[in-house]
């Protein structure tokens, strides 16, 4: 039977609907991503339409020339269960055709992924706790850190140089962007960015427990004691672990990190907190 579905790569302005939808799915954007998802590629969000309403999204952001990461995967309520969304999921995979693609999807759904060439590489976590206290000695402005030594402490965590994201996320109104030196070069960075519901930290990368420690504390001091404050961790470090329940915070789900292709090399021991579980 022939569709009637259109797919059609998405304006700037679909894109904001789509943070729209994510928020009413429960995934809490932060209040300004949609400027950095963008910002990220032009040319990465997919959508469906019937007529003139939209019923379906994906993103499928490319990162230099050999890797994607697939998010945004959400079809309106009261359009699922017809395979709008298989096609836009298979139009989105195909722009990523020949690079390597990432995903955190929901832990429930790894079988539909891995029908797609999927494999697990490991689990993050989402926990929640509260803002407030004091911050941590020696944590200085990421802004004071010249853009092309942050560009190249990124590359360590990612599979791709990303500035043009980065550029944008570290800057957004409200948000606070922190780091820390160690023998005169960075060690360690970390941003909190005001979101639908809190804040959310992500990245959180140091090259030691302390160095994150200090970023942490330093970040949550930051965000007001009333509201509440997120962390995604990559379950494999258990140092980051360890941190989110020394500052007791709960888990409030888990998500799937899979990818298609050769899983890169990433400073994962280092990963305290994960940049965006839509873009990697």
């Amino acid at each position: 039977m022939k569709s009637d579905l259109i797919i059609r790569t998405m304006t700037r302005k679909d894109v904001d609907m789509a943070v729209d939808w994510a928020a009413a799915e429960g995934w809490n954007p932060g209040i300004h991503d949609a400027d950095c998802f963008w910002s990220a590629d032009t040319n990465g969000f997919v959508g469906g339409w019937l007529g003139d309403e939209q019923v379906a999204v994906i993103s499928v952001v490319r990162y230099g020339s050999s890797f994607g990461f697939l998010g945004f995967y959400i079809v309106r309520p009261d359009c699922r269960g017809k395979g709008y969304g298989l096609q836009v999921w298979n139009t989105g995979l195909e722009r990523l055709e020949g690079r390597t693609v990432g995903l955190d999807g929901v832990v429930a759904r790894q079988e539909n992924y891995r029908k797609s060439g999927f494999s697990l590489a490991w689990n993050n976590a989402r926990y929640e706790g509260k803002g407030g206290g004091e911050t941590a000695p020696g944590v200085i402005p990421l802004g004071s850190v010249p853009k092309t030594e942050l560009y190249g402490y990124d590359r360590q965590f990612f599979a791709e140089p990303r500035e043009a994201f980065l550029g944008c996320w570290i800057s957004r109104p409200g948000t606070q962007s922190l780091c820390k030196m160690h023998g005169g070069r960075l060690a360690g960075y970390g941003v909190a960015r005001p979101c639908r519901n809190g804040y959310k930290i992500g990245p959180l990368f140091a090259d030691s427990p302390e160095i994150a420690e200090h970023l942490f504390v330093s970040l949550k001091a930051g965000v007001p004691e009333s509201e509440p404050l997120f962390l995604d961790i990559p379950m494999p470090n258990t140092h980051a672990l360890a941190l989110v329940e020394r500052h007791g915070m709960r888990p409030v789900f888990e998500t799937a990190r899979m990818y298609r292709g050769k899983a890169p090399e990433i400073g994962l021991c280092r990963t305290y907190g994960i940049t965006s579980f839509e873009l990697g």
